[in-house]
């Protein structure tokens, strides 16, 4: 009987993927349709081989402060190496909290010159999406180059970073552009960093649990679910003068009501919709998402 429940499981799983698939593209397709941007959407299941992308799942897009989470991974790395500790204290100096740049540790130490544990730094810089506590992390760890070197030794395809927060605010509308993601790279690379391939499993948990304390972009996946346990990390350009949105994009680990997991990417790049649009897209694919896979 436990045989045939099991085969039973499989055959379940099976059908649904290859019936699911088609629909979630025609609704997908339905949300994204008539609308003046570029969305690339790719979902894949943590504890499954359920995997679907859309027609742009493989096209490079700006990663925006999506790279945070990279660059978190490679501050852990180096503190599960040894080299660094949470608890160490990092001072923090004024020089180190730029103006004009999203910041909430400025705003909460406008004087710097102030040792904050490497923890609070990686809270403030993936939680908060600090710009500041970003280029902290990245010049304690050597730059982009480590993080890009990380993801390269651990086979993440499509991933490139090139620049840090100040040097995207300098080099022009073009600097996002350089550091790119595809979202079926970016699901895959959830996916691997829950199951422990990129971590210890304490600097695993640690980061999960920074994640779903992610307060930025709440009406992106989160918008029109229900309330779930969701490891967030967002990306969004701003608008332009001219009207245009370099990017606006969320990423995450949902929780399903099974207690199952799938990993979620969401990027739009190049749109010329207001904010409520890009947001609204974004939110209404993670709810037929959520709708599709939630009932299985």
């Amino acid at each position: 009987m436990k045989r045939i429940s099991i085969i039973f499981l499989f055959f379940s799983l099976f059908v649904f993927s290859q019936h699911s698939k088609p629909e979630l593209l025609e609704k997908i397709n339905t949300i994204t349709k008539g609308k003046k941007a570029t969305v690339a959407v790719s979902v894949l299941g943590i504890e499954n081989d359920f995997q679907f992308s859309n027609a742009n799942g493989n096209l490079k897009m700006p990663m925006m402060s999506v790279f945070k989470f990279h660059i978190a991974l490679a501050v852990l790395n180096q503190v599960d190496r040894g080299n660094l500790a949470l608890d160490q204290k990092i001072l923090v100096k004024k020089s180190d909290l730029l103006e004009n740049t999203w910041s909430p540790i400025r705003e909460k130490y406008p004087d710097g010159n102030v040792e904050l544990p490497l923890s609070e730094i990686i809270t403030y810089t993936v939680a908060q999406s600090d710009n500041n506590g970003c280029d902290i992390l990245l010049r304690l760890i050597g730059g982009v180059k480590t993080v890009q070197k990380l993801m390269d030794v651990n086979g993440v395809k499509n991933f490139q970073v090139k620049y840090n927060e100040e040097e995207m605010s300098k080099k022009g509308v073009q600097a996002p552009y350089a550091n790119y993601n595809t979202t079926a790279s970016m699901v895959k690379t959830l996916k691997a960093f829950y199951k422990g391939m990129f971590l210890s499993k304490r600097s695993t948990a640690f980061l999960m649990e920074i994640m779903t304390k992610t307060n930025t972009g709440m009406s992106k996946l989160p918008g029109l679910l229900p309330k779930v346990r969701m490891a967030r990390k967002t990306g969004s350009s701003g608008k332009m003068k001219n009207g245009l949105t370099i990017a606006e994009n969320d990423s995450g680990i949902v929780t399903l009501g099974s207690g199952k997991h799938y990993a979620i990417a969401v990027f739009v790049k190049d749109s010329m919709e207001s904010e409520e649009v890009n947001y609204g897209m974004i939110a209404q694919i993670s709810k037929v998402v959520w709708d599709a896979l939630n009932k299985k």
